[in-house]
């Protein structure tokens, strides 16, 4: 037994290996059902696999040459850019919008939170194709609820206006779509963070003589900062991979080649080109694109956690 300075016994810290065995089907479970698939596409990132593979044929190494045509192809470095600031807009939105409707639960009682609470759980579990097919609905050129409400203004160049033949317009309306389907999980995970802080604290503040802005910046942001590192942290993850949006209101007239982001142009090149040497290729950059993306949170959430 080990002595302390003063010649006092010390016990030592005992490990137990019980915790750790208990986590070994976890982690088999997670090298199953994500190590092999992984595997699969980075030897395949540097195979030439094609249509012909599929029946049999053995595939051709290739080298590097699937990730060189990723950044110099034009149309695959516009995808690259253009996924980037889409998932950075649309994080970024979601979060704030998340935040607000948060704090606006938090100040409201009684039937108005439960309202608002139900509100966001439905808007939540709408499946992706129900909350496309009603936004084509209000989109729709002919019979858009939207262009009708905009004429009724007095706006009438949007008299029959195609909001998904351009791009710019397009992706207006599929933020919408994704920042609606996203924010009741941030607002109900901040809301969940905001729970915690105490109202007395706040009370006090106030006493003070601190306003609420003072409240908000000074004491609530930082005591829900973890929170929001997360729930911002999975909305870049998410963002990033966006691809049923985007498929669905495509098939509804958009331009492809100018719309696709990452996860669409992945689906291209493998189901339309049948690449699917590149497009496990870009499988892997975005991978490691999200693991840049995602690296600054993931360094801040280990800073607080250490602190």
């Amino acid at each position: 037994m080990a002595t302390t300075a003063l010649g006092a016994p010390q016990r030592q810290r005992r490990r137990h290996v019980t915790p750790y065995l208990l986590l070994i089907p976890a982690v088999a479970a997670l090298l199953l059902g994500l190590g092999y698939p992984v595997y699969w596409q980075v030897v395949t990132s540097f195979q030439k696999f094609g249509l012909a593979q599929q029946f049999g044929q053995p595939p051709t190494f290739a080298g590097l040459d699937n990730y060189a045509k990723i950044f110099s192809d034009e149309t695959a470095v516009a995808v690259v850019l253009r996924s980037i600031v889409f998932c950075l807009v649309n994080a970024g939105l979601t979060v704030l919008i998340g935040l607000a409707v948060a704090l606006l639960m938090r100040a409201v009682h009684g039937w108005v939170k439960v309202v608002m609470q139900v509100a966001m759980l439905l808007a939540w579990a709408t499946p992706v194709i129900a909350a496309v097919t009603v936004f084509r609905w209000l989109f729709d050129a002919r019979t858009g609820v939207v262009n009708w409400f905009l004429v009724q203004l007095g706006f009438e160049s949007y008299q029959g206006h195609a909001w998904l033949a351009e791009p710019l317009s397009f992706f207006f309306v599929a933020t919408l779509i994704i920042v609606w389907m996203s924010v009741p999980f941030v607002a109900l995970s901040l809301f969940a963070g905001l729970t915690q802080v105490n109202d007395e604290l706040l009370e006090a503040a106030r006493i003070d003589g601190a306003n609420g802005r003072q409240i908000l910046w000074r004491i609530i942001m930082p005591l829900v900062r973890p929170v929001l590192a997360i729930v911002l942290l999975l909305q870049i993850i998410w963002d990033l991979r966006v691809f049923a949006q985007i498929r669905l209101l495509q098939d509804a007239g958009a331009p492809v080649s100018e719309t696709n982001l990452l996860g669409n142009f992945i689906y291209e090149l493998g189901m339309a080109r049948n690449n699917f040497g590149g497009a496990a290729a870009v499988s892997i950059f975005v991978l490691l694109l999200t693991i840049v993306l995602s690296a600054p949170y993931v360094r801040s959430l280990i800073k607080e956690d250490d602190a």
